[in-house]
This record gives C-alpha cells, structure tokens and sequence, in this order.
C-alpha cells in the first residue's frame, strides 16, 4: 500500500474564517481557496490554508445536520479528517476495507481542464476518518470542482513551517495496542518507538506508529487508569473521546520560528531553568547555541540518529485540547524520551489541575468539571 503522505489535515470548526484569521496573521498560512454551497458544497462553508507543504482545510457547517456542525457540538473544534498521498486512491481504498477499516465514500473523481484528482474515505480512530487523494495535473488544484482557487497573500516574508512531521493522538485506556494493531494491520504501518512516561504520580503509555514510506507518522497515547489523573485524562473527558491532541510542524529553523511566532502573539509552554543548566551535561554538544534555546523556552533531546528540538504552543481553543507542536530534527528520526517527559511536565503546568501550586493560574475550561 503507497501512502506518499499527508496531503492535508480537515479541521472541523465553529467559524472558520475567524480560525483561519489566527492561523494566518500568527503562524503565516495563507487563504488560498474557499468552497461552500456556491461550489457545490452543501451545508458549509471551507477555506484552504497552506504554508510550505503543509495544507489545511477549514470547514464549518451552516446547518445542524453537517458533520461538521456535529463534530463541533460534541468535541469542540479539531481535527475530523487526516488525508493521506497516494499515487492509488482506488485500489488503496479496495486495499484497506478488505483488511477491516469501515468503507464511509467510495472513490469519486473530482476534475477539471487542469486537473482531476480522485478522493475516497475510511475510518480511522474516535470520529475522525482518514481520505485518500490521488492527484494528477496542475498540483495547484485541490478539489477541481469543489474549490476555488484564489491567488494567497504572502503573510511573512519566508516560509518558516516545512511540512506536517507527525500528529499526536489521545486513545482512551485499553485502546492503544488495538489503535497500533489497526494501522499495523490495516494500513501497513510499522511500529517504530513506544515509552512509558511517568510524571508526578500521573502516567501515560505511548507507541509511535509510521507508514512505510515514513512520511506519515502518529504518536498514539493512552492513560494509565491505575495512576492519578493527568491531561490524557482531561484532554479525553474535554474533547469527549479520542482525537488529536497536537499536531506537529517541521520547520528548518525553529529559533527564528518561535521568535517570529511569539511576536505574533503565539503563546509558547515554558521550560524551567534547570533543565537547560544540566543540558550540556545530559547531551554533550548541542547544535544549536543553548542560550537561544534558553531564551525562547526550547526543548533539545536525541534519539539513535541525531538531536531533535521541540516547543509546545498553549492551546487556543475554549477547551484548551488542541495544541501544535514545532520540531527541528538534526538527522533523528524518533523522538527522545527526556524531551516526551519535559514536553509532559510543560503541559501539566499549563493545565494545572486543583491542588497544583498554579492550580489558580490556570483554571479548568468554563462548564467542564474537574477531573
């Protein structure tokens, strides 16, 4: 099975030029399509944000009967739909429901004089479905048919987010194995890296799954229930199920990245001190200079490979699940398991729950209970 990649993610949102306002003025995409029922689709309204290779797709429903209306009633806004490359879109498809996903669109040619591309649709985890697109023509032409094409405003200077590097995905407990075992057996993806990840009393169990092509990865999470209750926990009970937790963009120069993206108004966690005194002593040498990493709050760890760098954003959604993540990898191509447990304790500081000393600088979402 060929999954080239991910071709774009769907985010399901209550409005949708208002969410793609943030993503524009703060992390530079640009609006360069929209769709809605004047395009044929019935029931919404999208807009196509892109930066670098990375495409997203917002879509809000205008009636109560749309996905994406209903989406947004029971998890807030998300992720609903995470479509991979491939160069097969039919036979990927005819491939993974004889291997057991659910079969949701059969395949449908979208074209026009510049392009055609062929789309279908499967599940995958929680609510969100995954979407296979097989393209041919003009690479400029998303959905010929479905979407207009409008000429982007160039937000920054430079691109400064490369691609998509992985998704992270909350299961609840007793779901991880079974979530690996699906895209192991279904889609042909290897499990490269699992940790166990123990903080404060609270515990979470990882597996990092990853097509064969290695351009799509998923870091599948799960809480341990016979620990105390931490934000795999909450993220579960807010986002009213499984979902993904935070997206993760690559990017060549994460230090200029999270310096222009903060100026911006993009909030980042924040890292205590001592975990960059004893960086020198943990790593050795470090690629980049350790002062700028201390400045901006950036995490360094390495794997069998090189060194990867990482930096959390402070969620902006009302129920503070969603999240991104930027990473700068030196050759690694897993993830280290200090930075997993510092990217962890960042997160728990953020969410701080009651009894935590911060607990009054960060108060639990309006009309969710506490866990």
């Amino acid at each position: 099975m060929n999954i080239l990649g991910i071709d774009h993610l769907e985010f399901y949102v209550g409005d949708a030029r208002q969410t793609a306002y943030y993503l524009c003025t703060a992390f530079g995409f640009r609006v360069c399509g929209q769709g809605g029922p004047q395009t044929g689709l019935t029931g919404q309204r999208s807009l196509l944000l892109q930066h670098g290779d990375i495409r997203i797709v917002l879509t809000s429903g205008l009636v109560p009967e749309h996905p994406a209306t209903q989406y947004v009633g029971r998890h807030g806004d998300g992720v609903a739909i995470i479509a991979f490359q491939t160069d097969d879109a039919t036979g990927l498809y005819e491939a993974v429901v004889s291997r057991g996903a659910a079969a949701l669109a059969g395949p449908q040619v979208h074209e026009n004089a510049d392009g055609r591309v062929v789309t279908a649709s499967v599940s995958g985890f929680g609510d969100v479905t995954h979407r296979l697109v097989e393209r041919h023509g003009n690479p400029w032409e998303f959905l010929p048919g479905t979407f207009e094409m409008t000429l982007p405003e160039q937000s920054f200077d430079a691109d400064l987010l490369r691609v998509i590097d992985h998704c992270a995905i909350c299961v609840p407990a007793g779901e991880l194995g079974a979530t690996s075992r699906y895209y192991q057996d279904v889609f042909g993806f290897a499990e490269i890296f699992e940790e166990y990840i123990e903080v404060g009393g609270q515990g979470m169990d990882s597996k990092v799954v990853q097509s064969q092509s290695r351009q799509v990865t998923f870091t599948l999470i799960e809480p341990d229930l016979s620990r105390k209750p931490g934000q795999i926990d909450d993220f579960l009970s807010w986002h009213a199920g499984a979902g993904v937790q935070h997206v993760a963009f690559r990017t060549d120069d994460i230090v200029t990245a999270v310096r222009t993206f903060a100026e911006k108004g993009v909030g980042f966690l924040s890292t205590p001190q001592a975990y960059f005194d004893a960086l020198e002593q943990r790593l050795g040498s470090v690629d980049l200079p350790i002062a700028e990493l201390r400045s901006l709050g950036v995490l360094v760890d390495t794997d069998h490979y090189g060194q990867l760098y990482q930096i959390f954003t402070q969620s902006m959604h009302v129920r503070r699940t969603l999240f991104l993540e930027l990473i700068e990898r030196h050759g690694a191509l897993t993830f280290g398991s200090s930075n997993i447990k510092a990217l962890y304790e960042a997160k728990e500081r953020e969410l701080a729950r009651p009894g935590d000393a911060a607990a009054e600088a960060a108060p639990r979402p309006a009309g969710l209970a506490a866990a």
